[in-house]
């Protein structure tokens, strides 16, 4: 059989007929292997920086980490509208805390408060608090659901708006969700641990449910950055995990037929109801 520079000869080159194409060296695996670049190993700090701000209750400035713009890649989003993230969980690092009066808040409601919300979070928060809040590097989801928890409690205290309530309980059930989903299997504790979480999730996720529903019928505009179709969704998904099919039903069949809805938002709704449907067969 012809080599693949057979005929040389004919050229006076005979002698180079045998000669390899690509050195030997060139074509190691091994060298191939050496030379690639190695993997970048990347950790949560690379998502965050120090952001400076100025607490609304005591006026101080205090630093808090914070997600880097465009950083986190959305991996999925859940039925209930969880956005799952490669590589970081940015849930943890939503909620803005003072460390010298205890004033929490989700980054989306930080800033103005009526001097009659200030006076109730001085009398009721900061009387009481211990200033053992410290910065760190990164938050366990211990750290960021008590971080979620004093959040609540200074909504509550300031009688803030049934969504701003809600919402705060919708992203904390979200981290309890997490907060399962990452926990590591060989934790000695983990079946306690996987169960102390799960309530405290269905514990979140019902109030927001109850704030949403309340929202709904007392708010106007956007509720969180929501439109109607999309509160009215959420509603739909939370109400089904808690029985309320009934309540569940009517709303996905609204959305459906909406002209205000978008396909994907359609799309959604549909796949509620084939679940819907299910759970109905199921129950009789």
């Amino acid at each position: 059989m012809a080599g693949l520079l057979s005929g040389l000869d004919k050229l006076g080159l005979g002698g180079l007929e045998g000669m390899n194409l690509f050195d030997e060296a060139d074509s190691k695996e091994a060298e191939i292997v050496k030379s690639k670049a190695p993997e970048t190993v990347v950790m949560e700090t690379d998502f965050l920086f120090d952001k400076t701000y100025e607490c609304p209750v005591c006026y101080q400035s205090m630093k808090e980490r914070t997600l880097k713009t465009g950083k986190a890649k959305l991996a999925r989003t859940e039925l209930n509208l969880r956005p799952v993230y490669e590589e970081i969980e940015p849930l943890k690092y939503d909620v803005i805390v003072c460390p010298h009066c205890g004033y929490a808040s989700l980054s989306r409601f930080f800033g103005y408060m009526a001097p009659t919300q200030v006076k109730a979070v001085k009398e009721n928060i900061s009387a009481t608090f211990r200033r053992n809040i410290v910065w760190k590097e990164t938050y366990s989801y211990e750290d960021a659901i008590e971080r979620y928890q004093l959040c609540l409690v200074n909504a509550i205290v300031k009688k803030a708006k049934a969504s701003e309530k809600a919402y705060i309980c919708l992203k904390a059930g979200w981290l309890a969700q997490a907060m399962q989903e990452n926990m590591p299997v060989d934790d000695p504790d983990y079946a306690s641990r996987q169960k102390e979480a799960k309530v405290l999730e269905r514990e979140f996720m019902k109030n927001a449910l109850e704030g949403f529903i309340g929202a709904r019928q007392s708010e106007s505009g956007p509720i969180c950055g929501m439109d109607q179709n999309t509160v009215d969704y959420l509603i739909a998904v939370l109400a089904m995990e808690f029985g309320k099919y009934e309540v569940s039903g009517k709303l996905v069949s609204n959305i459906i037929v909406s002209p205000s809805s978008n396909e994907r938002m359609k799309d959604r709704a549909r796949e509620v109801k084939e679940i819907l449907i299910e759970k109905m067969k199921q129950k009789k």
